[in-house]
């Protein structure tokens, strides 16, 4: 199923196993907000009760989201097991140690795994991460599927060293402004821009064959 991680690690996905049709463009919304709730639940909690709240918040709703995810589809896709693995991990930090530093830290991890990802996938046997996501919508050759590929993986870095630089050099509820607004805005123009330069590629790609 189509998902979209954004905010706590930003990444748009789909599952990568074949199924018996992509899933439509109502269903891909409602997974996209269906997504974002851990990340909107975060925010409004941040601002009635503060940091430490929103990440107990942020921990009950990425495990709601998990479970969720495994009730409907009997699966969980490595990006959202990744997410809350994280989410577990560096959130029960800040609520133990009683430091913000963690929480702040982890959608940059995020995107850097994503990152490194990406980055094995051009290395395997087979289709690199991004075509088996997008494969059954869209027509590229080998050349720029990679380069498809390699465009995700500096999104990646981008959006991970962006997050650490406001967190450090801005005020608590600028990064928490970021963390949602932020990182969901850079995610849908460079989603939008990827879909121009896709139509461009695939266009071209059609008119040659």
């Amino acid at each position: 199923m189509f998902g979209a991680v954004v905010g706590c690690g930003v990444l748009v996905g789909y599952d990568t196993r074949p199924g018996p049709a992509p899933p439509s463009p109502s269903n891909l919304r409602m997974q996209f907000l269906f997504d974002l709730l851990p990340v909107i639940a975060f925010f409004i909690a941040y601002k009635l009760a503060g940091i430490y709240v929103a990440t107990g918040v942020l921990i009950v709703g990425v495990l709601a989201q998990t479970a969720v995810s495994w009730i409907r589809h009997r699966k969980v896709s490595g990006m959202l097991l990744t997410s809350a693995v994280l989410v577990l991990v560096f959130g029960g930090l800040t609520l133990l140690i009683h430091d913000a530093t963690f929480i702040k830290w982890k959608p940059s991890i995020v995107n850097w795994l994503f990152a490194a990802a990406f980055i094995v996938s051009h290395f395997m046997r087979g289709p690199t991460i991004i075509q088996r996501m997008l494969g059954e919508n869209v027509v590229l050759d080998a050349a720029n599927w990679k380069r498809l590929n390699f465009m995700w993986v500096a999104f990646f870095l981008v959006a991970g060293t962006l997050n650490i630089f406001v967190a450090y050099n801005y005020d608590e509820a600028t990064w928490v402004n970021f963390k949602l607004f932020g990182l969901m805005g850079l995610t849908l123009v460079f989603a939008f821009l990827q879909g121009v330069w896709i139509a461009g590629k695939a266009g071209h790609t059609d008119a040659g064959q």
